[in-house]
C-alpha cells in the first residue's frame, strides 16, 4: 500500500462498477469494517490481496458486506454437521465431536467460519470466547478479522493469498481455492479485478 487509500474514488468507483450505481449504509459499515483491518494490520501488503478478499466479501455474503449466519435451519445444520447426523466423517472433519455441535457451530461471519475445531482455532487467534460463544463471529471487527488474517495465512484450506499473488505473477482466478475449490472462481476473479481497479492513492 502506497498510503492513505482515497476513500471517495474507491466508493465512487465500486458503486458503479459493482453496487449498481447505489451503495446502502449497511455496505459502506461493512466495507469500512474490512478497510480499518487491511489498514490497521496490513496496509504494508499486496494492494491485490485486499481486492481478493473484498471480492470474496461481496461474493460470499450476496454483496451486502454484512456477516451472516449460514442459510438453513437447526435441522439442515444437525444433518450435515452434527456427529449424530447424516454425515459423520464431515462432522469429525471439522471437529464437532459432542452433539449439538452441528447447530452451535454452523457458517457465520463474511466468509462461513464453520465447526468446532475452527471456532476453537480463532478463539485462541483473537483470545475472545468464540467456543462458548458462536455468535460474536458475526462481529464485525471479528468477522473482518478472520476474513483477512485467515486468508493471508491460509488458515481456511490450507491455501493463501501468497500462493497466488507474488512479483511474478497473479492468479486471480485459482486464488478461489483459498475458500472454496472452484466454486464461482472465474466471477469472484471478475469482482476482484474491478475491486482492484477502485484502489487508488491519488487525493
Amino acid at each position: 500500500m502506497a498510503g492513505k487509500l482515497n476513500s471517495k474514488f474507491f466508493f465512487d468507483y465500486i458503486r458503479l462498477n459493482l453496487f449498481d450505481g447505489r451503495i446502502s449504509a449497511k455496505q459502506v459499515e461493512g466495507l469500512n469494517a474490512i478497510l480499518k483491518v487491511w489498514n490497521d494490520k496490513y496496509a504494508a501488503d499486496d494492494d491485490r490481496y485486499l481486492a481478493y478478499i473484498l471480492a470474496t466479501a461481496h461474493h460470499e455474503t450476496g454483496r451486502v458486506f454484512q456477516p451472516i449466519k449460514e442459510w438453513g435451519g437447526d435441522k439442515y445444520f444437525h444433518n450435515n454437521y452434527d456427529i449424530q447426523g447424516n454425515r459423520p466423517a464431515v462432522a469429525r472433519m471439522l471437529g464437532n465431536t459432542v452433539p449439538g455441535d452441528g447447530v452451535k457451530y454452523c457458517g457465520r461471519g463474511f466468509v462461513q467460519l464453520t465447526g468446532r475445531r475452527n471456532y476453537t482455532d480463532w478463539s485462541k487467534r483473537l483470545n475472545i470466547d468464540l467456543v462458548g460463544k458462536p455468535e460474536l463471529a458475526l462481529g464485525l471487527a471479528t468477522a473482518s478479522e478472520i476474513l483477512i488474517t485467515g486468508m493471508i495465512k491460509g488458515t481456511f484450506t490450507g491455501k493463501s493469498l501468497s500462493d497466488y499473488f507474488s512479483a511474478q505473477s497473479a492468479n486471480w482466478q485459482d486464488a478461489r481455492k483459498i475458500i472454496n475449490g472452484k466454486d464461482k472462481a472465474q466471477l469472484i476473479a471478475s469482482y476482484a479485478l474491478k475491486y482492484y481497479a477502485a484502489i487508488s492513492y491519488t487525493l
